[in-house]
């Protein structure tokens, strides 16, 4: 690089991709607020830089696009990307990259959990400690569900989904059933899973985990038709999108007990109000979108994140990219 590329990065991300950067050369600007950047401070600071290292709390929609047509490249710090208009940018002829796969495993331990903690009301009945209500043995009180030889369904059967479904599998040898807009050959061999169509993934599921991305399609999929259709003993989980449930609808269909149970990672919208009627529910279980929240898993994103950006001024191209027909026109 004839002069040092600016890099405004939004967030105090790990120091692994940080010091990558740095050590190539990269003059760096810090958002260090205690809140992300408001849309205008976005665009004013991102005036006078070339790259954004950005992540999902960020809005990278048109009129952001449109005054930062400038931006040599965007690299999102996530596997999820729809907080950036993509197709505004490649008409722009920006190109996105983002960080696949390295939080797969440590998303799936979260979903994994949470269908645990949901099973048997884990939360529920840790708050009964805290609040002084641990009382005597009672044969009929506080009684879960085993998970041993029960159907899991999935929307979704990709790197996070198969990783949910090997756990699944292993641990309690669950059927897996699936719907895709694809199906997943590899998968079906390896974890002896079907494809399914929707209605029948809601009909046959004991738990339907959610690991698809949010669209057009998957938006609001799961609204109270959906519930309706589930089983009145089935465990809803989703660590993808809050916005691929209706939040409502979910809460009554478990007031209703047209299901069971739910554990979320993800909420509609973030944060989830503190008087949110499903965090004191018996067989609700939810965390504050943590899904990735291990040291590896964000090591590893900030190195994908800062190599999209080194890559892209080495060669012109990103190891990792959501939109490859930027770099073919």
């Amino acid at each position: 690089m004839d002069k040092a590329k600016k890099i405004l990065v939004t967030r105090i991300f790990p120091e692994a991709g940080i010091k990558q950067l740095e050590a190539q050369g990269f003059e760096l600007t810090l958002w260090t607020g205690d809140s992300p950047m408001t849309p205008y401070e976005l665009v004013k600071h991102s005036m006078d830089h070339q790259a954004l290292l950005c992540t999902i709390g960020d809005r990278i929609d048109r009129p952001f696009l449109e005054k930062c047509r400038h931006l040599d490249i965007i690299s999102q710090y996530a596997v999820g990307h729809d907080n950036i208009d993509v197709k505004a940018a490649t008409d722009l002829g920006i190109p996105v990259g983002f960080t696949p796969d390295v939080m797969s495993e440590a998303t799936a331990d979260i979903a994994f959990g949470l269908m645990i903690a949901a099973s048997r009301k884990m939360f529920f009945l840790h708050k009964t400690i805290l609040k002084g209500e641990w009382g005597y043995f009672n044969p009929t009180a506080n009684l879960g569900m085993e998970l041993k030889g029960k159907t899991l369904g999935i929307l979704g059967l990709g790197r996070i989904g198969v990783k949910m479904a090997e756990r699944c599998k292993n641990a309690y040898g669950m059927e897996v059933i699936y719907h895709n807009r694809r199906s997943n050959k590899a998968a079906e061999k390896a974890l002896n899973a079907t494809l399914v169509g929707f209605d029948e993934l809601l009909a046959k599921s004991d738990v339907l985990s959610v690991h698809c991305v949010l669209s057009d399609e998957t938006r609001g999929r799961f609204d109270r038709a959906a519930f309706k259709k589930m089983k009145p003993t089935a465990i809803f989980i989703n660590t993808a999108r809050g916005q691929v449930h209706r939040e409502p609808d979910l809460i009554k269909a478990l007031e209703s007990n047209e299901i069971w149970g739910a554990g979320l990672d993800v909420t509609d919208p973030e944060p989830m109000a503190k008087d949110n009627p499903l965090l004191s529910m018996e067989t609700v279980a939810v965390l504050p979108h943590v899904g990735s929240g291990t040291m590896e898993a964000r090591d590893a994103m900030s190195r994908l994140a800062a190599e999209n950006i080194i890559e892209f001024y080495r060669s012109g191209t990103l190891p990792h990219m959501v939109n490859p027909e930027v770099l073919k026109s």
